[in-house]
């Protein structure tokens, strides 16, 4: 038997476990780039990142239905009605502090008002979509402005949502006869009848006549000045006749304001519906307070046909928006044309222009301070 020596024995099993060079792992003839090396991690990191951004917005998604949940499940335990107030006036300081115009913010409070009284949570996104959804009788663009004024609700709660679509559709507004427009006046109160003589004579949109204080009344010049014009306006200075500033007078009380939006609409809805069914005449339902600046805009048209004269008057910024009283005016008074074309002059240069352009002398001053001239066809 052949003894070996143990050392000696280790070193030869290390030697056959060593590879040869002949068999050796081979390396790959053309090492990548650092170019491609970078492109590579590039890439990977991308990936990365859009994961962990899938993961975060699936998070924060959770995250805000278990508040709303929470929210949802305290305020039936302790008051819903108590905390959504709450929520609400939060929200019209918000508005306020976010620099919000006053006419905006009634809006959207009253809007948001409604949405609670017709059993909407607005804790509960899907409640509030439940609720618009039911109610028949909004137009498309009432809609559309609910969902506005709930959008910008959640926008101040941190929260979003999935809006519903409504699409604001043009519509050719409805223009009654001056007759139908006094019989609604004249079976309103004291107030209420003053406001729509107001918007009879003014043709200002109905927020901002409501908007109105004592010092904007000139009764020695029979004016009334917009100093808070709705979006889309400019200010102005109306000249009215001398009873409604008789009756501006009768119902001042030395407040900062002399109408109050919110109940002039109640009482007109309430107005317009015994009106028409005592009178027997079902178009009185279709008359709003817009209505009565769609029929100031279009007689304003028919009598003089200037429509940059009828822009001054309604305020408008965008003359786009004065244009559809020609088509109006076209159509009600069709039967009606004289074979004239009437224009205004604000100054002497303007009158003198339109002398020279074949206008001729109608009447004095008109609204206050303007001239009426006509030509012939």
């Amino acid at each position: 038997m052949k003894l070996q020596r143990p050392g000696l024995q280790v070193e030869e099993e290390s030697e056959k476990n060593q590879p040869s060079s002949s068999s050796q792992l081979k390396l790959p003839k053309k090492l990548p780039t650092i170019e491609n090396v970078m492109k590579r991690l590039s890439a990977a990191l991308s990936a990365l990142e859009q994961l962990c951004s899938e993961k975060a917005e699936k998070y924060t998604r959770q995250a805000q239905g278990e508040r709303l949940a929470g929210e949802s499940q305290t305020t039936s335990g302790i008051g819903k009605a108590q905390i959504i107030k709450g929520k609400l006036v939060e929200f019209e300081f918000w508005m306020q502090k976010q620099g919000y115009k006053i006419p905006t913010i009634q809006s959207r409070m009253m809007r948001l008002q409604t949405l609670v009284k017709r059993g909407a949570n607005l804790l509960d996104s899907e409640s509030v979509k439940k609720t618009i959804a039911l109610q028949k009788t909004w137009s498309d663009g009432t809609k559309a402005n609910v969902v506005d004024g709930y959008t910008c609700f959640l926008e101040k709660e941190g929260l979003t949502w999935n809006p519903p679509r409504y699409t604001r559709l043009e519509q050719i507004p409805f223009i009654p006869s001056e007759e139908e427009l006094n019989m609604l006046i004249g079976s309103c109160g004291k107030t209420l009848g003053t406001f729509l003589q107001g918007l009879k004579e003014c043709g200002t949109d109905p927020r901002e006549l409501a908007a109105i204080t004592p010092k904007d009344i000139n009764k020695e010049a029979r004016t009334i000045t917009i100093n808070r014009p709705v979006k889309g306006h400019r200010p102005r200075i109306l000249t009215v006749s001398v009873e409604l500033i008789r009756r501006l007078e009768d119902i001042t009380n030395g407040s900062e304001r002399i109408f109050d939006d919110f109940l002039l609409r109640r009482a007109f809805y309430f107005k317009r519906k015994t009106t028409a069914h005592k009178l027997s005449n079902p178009r009185l339902l279709e008359i709003t307070f817009i209505t009565f600046r769609h029929w100031f805009g279009t007689t304003q048209y028919h009598k003089t046909k200037d429509i940059l004269h009828v822009q001054r008057l309604l305020g408008h910024k965008n003359i786009q928006n004065t244009l559809i009283y020609i088509g109006l005016e076209s159509k009600l008074f069709n039967d009606l044309s004289d074979g004239f074309t009437g224009r205004v002059a604000n100054n002497t240069g303007e009158a003198c222009s339109l002398i020279e352009a074949g206008f001729e002398y109608v009447t004095g001053e008109y609204d206050g301070c303007v001239k009426i001239f006509k030509k012939r066809n």
